[in-house]
C-alpha cells in the first residue's frame, strides 16, 4: 500500500500599485506551482495591492470586493484548469460599511468551498488593521479539499495557540497562514532577526502541539517604510523546518508532505491524549487576577 502524500505549492511575491498586474503575477505563480506538482497552492496575504494597511486612508476600501466575486472567480478557472486548490487572500466588503481580511478556499475541481474571516485583528504602527477590518465572525474553519482537509489562518492568527490548538481538533490535516509581516527597513539586523525567529518558532510550535505541518506564505519587497521579510516556510508535523523561502526574492515552491507522519508523531508524543480539558476553563478569561 503507498503512502499518502500532498504536495503544497508556496507563492512569495512582492506587490505593486497595478492591481491587474498583481492578480496576473499571483496567477502565473499558482501556474509554475502546479507545473511542479503543488496540489494545494497558497498565496500571500492580501496579494492584490500594497499593503495598505500602512495608513489609515478611506480610499483604500475602494480596493475591497464581494466573495464570492471578480477574484473567486478567476481563481476558480484556474484551479478547474490546472486541477489544484487555490488559497487566495482578499479584501473583502461584506456590505457598505462592513469589511473583513478574508481568504478564500477554491477545490481542484473549481467549486468554491468557503471562506475563513480573520479573527485577530492587529493595531501596530504600519498595521493598522483594525481601522479596516471587522473581525471574523466565521469562527475557525477546515475545507474538505480533494487532497487533504486544511484549516486556514491569516497573519496575526499566527501568534496565538489557541487558533492553532480549535483548527486542529476540527480535524485539519495541516494549517495554512497567508501572511504579510516585515521589518522597518532601517531596523537593526539583531532585531530584524529575533522578531523573524520569533514568528517562525511560534508556528512551529503549533505544529508540535497539535501533530500537523504548518505552512505559511509570506511577502518580499519594500512598500513605504516596511521591507517584508519573506522567509516562507514549510514543516512537518513536529514543527522540524523542512524548507525555508529567501528573506528578499520572490519564489515559487513546492514540497511533498508525508501525511501518515501526523498519525505517527500523535501517537509517540501523545500531547491529544493526554489534554486535561476539564481544567482549561480560565483560558477563556481576559486575565486571570488574584483577588
Amino acid at each position: 500500500m503507498s503512502k499518502r502524500t500532498v504536495k503544497v505549492g508556496l507563492v512569495q511575491n512582492s506587490c505593486s500599485p497595478d492591481l491587474e498586474l498583481n492578480l496576473s503575477k499571483a496567477g502565473e505563480g499558482v501556474r509554475k506551482a502546479a507545473q511542479k506538482g503543488a496540489q494545494i497552492i497558497c498565496l500571500q496575504e492580501l496579494f492584490k495591492s500594497l499593503y495598505f494597511c500602512d495608513v489609515e486612508d478611506h480610499d483604500n476600501f475602494k480596493l475591497a470586493e464581494n466573495i464570492p466575486g471578480p477574484s473567486t472567480d478567476f481563481f476558480s478557472a484556474l484551479a478547474k484548469e490546472l486541477g489544484v486548490v487555490i488559497i487566495a487572500s482578499l479584501f473583502e466588503k461584506r456590505a457598505e460599511g462592513l469589511y473583513h481580511n478574508t481568504t478564500a478556499v477554491l477545490d481542484a475541481d473549481g467549486s468554491y468551498l468557503g471562506k475563513y474571516r480573520k479573527m485577530h485583528i492587529p493595531d501596530d504602527p504600519g498595521y493598522y488593521e483594525k481601522f479596516y477590518f471587522t473581525p471574523g465572525d466565521l469562527g475557525y474553519k477546515v475545507f474538505n479539499t480533494k487532497f487533504a482537509k486544511i484549516g486556514v489562518l491569516i497573519c496575526w492568527d499566527q501568534w496565538y495557540p489557541e487558533a492553532a490548538r480549535v483548527t486542529s481538533l476540527m480535524g485539519a490535516e495541516m494549517l495554512f497562514y497567508p501572511t504579510a509581516i516585515g521589518w522597518h527597513k532601517d531596523q537593526d539586523l539583531e532585531t530584524n532577526d529575533e522578531q523573524y525567529q520569533a514568528w517562525q518558532t511560534i508556528q512551529r510550535s503549533h505544529a508540535v502541539a497539535n501533530g500537523v505541518p504548518v505552512i505559511s506564505v509570506n511577502r518580499v519587497g519594500v512598500e513605504g517604510d516596511m521591507k517584508f521579510w519573506g522567509g516562507s516556510f514549510v514543516t512537518n508535523a513536529f514543527g522540524r523546518v523542512l524548507y525555508q523561502a529567501d528573506h528578499g526574492e520572490e519564489e515559487v515552491y513546492v514540497h511533498e508532505l508525508d501525511m501518515e507522519n501526523s498519525d505517527r508523531y500523535r501517537t509517540h508524543w501523545p500531547f491529544l491524549r493526554d489534554r486535561r480539558i476539564d481544567s482549561y476553563s480560565p483560558i477563556l478569561k481576559r486575565f486571570i487576577d488574584e483577588d
